[in-house]
């Protein structure tokens, strides 16, 4: 056991330090060729910053997730079809960082990327087994797993409206899975490997990102996204319905919000994936919570998640079921008392936009007066 720490914490202190020390060259880069997220007016800007911020955050992820491999990592088919994958959705955004591309252009990307997971690493969701009953996909499970790799890349783009809202997330979902696999003593394996290389390079953005953010990860951030499906699927995927459930569970705040935004857009006759100002963050912003105070919550409700997932897996599955049900019951409340699905009264809907514009105004410094 102790060796299997020792190894993991050598794997997550060198990808941290090479990831932390590539996000100066990463800021460099993105200023020299003009990726650059420029704060917009417009009411539906998800994000929020006041000044023009590098992104390509999510660049110095992947070429960190790259040394890790290199240097940890171990070659099979399947991590080929990873590290073909990876690279199709990295260059996907960092072309739509570039000069935006059309939705359904950056679609065809993320499907291809998923494509290559599934037809030639053959890292399929094939059936699911629970309570009794069991579901075999079939010819089905080639159409499902695309369908689960994409969803999972774009919930952690959507989610990126914070200042260390995104890599604090993903940095959650890894620590988790990391301290299941370690008590599980499958700290050796392919997705063991990949889950502490991609906590140190996480990580390391973090230092770059959390408030005020220094850089961005950009539309790049779907390739976390991407590696978090795949890690899902490639172990944790089992004839148990546990096995695939808790992984996703560790992310229940980012799915969970974008169910939400989904069904309020719709409601509201909006296109599914528009964007707005009315996600989970933008909710607690509007309580008069600072940005930092506001992601610490989110960090919050994700640690809560993750504990429940350790106590379910490791512990005692009654125990994790109950802090399940409670996390669900505050959600919950949270949806009754807010305008995160819909919100009946046009007024308050108003007036969350503007304590959103008024918590997240720079404060201006007083220039005291010298005397002559």
């Amino acid at each position: 056991m102790r060796s299997d720490i020792y190894n993991a914490l050598k794997i997550i202190l060198t990808t941290f330090i090479f990831s932390t020390l590539i996000m100066f060259l990463m800021r460099k880069v993105a200023v020299h060729v003009g990726a650059l997220d420029v704060p917009r007016k417009e009411e539906g800007h998800r994000h929020i910053h006041k000044k023009v911020t590098p992104k390509l955050g999510a660049v110095g992820i992947y070429l960190s997730f790259l040394f890790g491999y290199m240097l940890f990592g171990q070659e099979s088919i399947q991590m080929n079809s990873i590290l073909i994958g990876s690279f199709i959705m990295i260059l996907t955004g960092i072309v739509d960082d570039l000069n935006p591309i059309k939705a359904y252009q950056k679609l065809l990307g993320q499907i291809a990327a998923a494509a290559v997971i599934v037809f030639y690493g053959q890292i399929l969701l094939n059936n699911i087994t629970a309570f009794g009953f069991s579901i075999d996909f079939g010819i089905w499970a080639y159409p499902i797993t695309l369908l689960f790799i994409v969803a999972c890349s774009n919930i952690i783009n959507l989610i990126d409206g914070l200042d260390g809202l995104s890599g604090g997330v993903c940095s959650i979902f890894f620590i988790t899975i990391g301290i299941i696999g370690l008590y599980q003593g499958r700290s050796g394996s392919l997705v063991m490997i990949l889950t502490f290389i991609m906590l140190g390079s996480t990580l390391g953005f973090l230092v770059h990102n959390f408030y005020p953010a220094k850089i961005f990860a950009g539309d790049c951030a779907t390739f976390m996204g991407y590696i978090i499906a795949v890690i899902t699927l490639l172990e944790f995927k089992g004839p148990a319905l546990t096995s695939f459930f808790v992984p996703v569970m560790i992310l229940g705040i980012p799915i969970l919000d974008t169910l939400f935004a989904i069904i309020r857009r719709l409601l509201k006759g909006q296109a599914p994936f528009q964007a707005d100002r009315e996600h989970l963050h933008h909710q607690l912003l509007g309580m008069n919570f600072s940005q930092r105070t506001t992601v610490l919550i989110i960090y919050g409700m994700n640690f809560l998640f993750a504990i429940a997932s350790i106590l379910y897996t490791v512990k005692d599955p009654q125990l994790g079921q109950i802090v399940y049900i409670i996390i669900f019951i505050i959600v919950l409340w949270f949806v009754f008392h807010t305008s995160i699905i819909s919100d009946k009264n046009p007024k308050r809907a108003k007036k969350l936009m503007e304590k959103i514009k008024i918590s997240t105004k720079p404060k201006k410094k007083k220039n005291k007066k010298k005397k002559k």
